[in-house]
């Protein structure tokens, strides 16, 4: 279980929770009893979030990388979506 810290005595106790969280487990900090927030340590952080490019650095990179005009997007897709009316609704 995380060791639990109300705001105010994280304030008082910052040094002592920073020096614990360091070589143990996450320290949980709440407020008016809520879980607000998570302390981790920077070892924990990087293993949660690796240092990964977000998807809309992925995206640009593709589209600097990708001559779309060679692939025929447009041209793969025409006939793939079924432009009949459909049927009538029920209710």
């Amino acid at each position: 279980m995380l060791k639990q810290y109300s705001i105010a005595a994280a304030r008082n106790h910052l040094p002592a929770i920073v020096h614990d969280v360091e070589s143990g487990p996450a320290v949980e900090l709440t407020r008016r009893g809520k879980p607000i927030a998570v302390l981790v340590s920077v070892e924990e952080y990087k293993r949660l979030r690796p240092d990964k490019p977000d998807i809309w650095e992925t995206l640009s990179r593709f589209r600097e990388d990708t001559d779309l005009e060679a692939l025929q997007a447009a041209e793969v897709w025409t006939d793939v979506r079924d432009r009949s009316v459909g049927r009538e609704p029920e209710f």
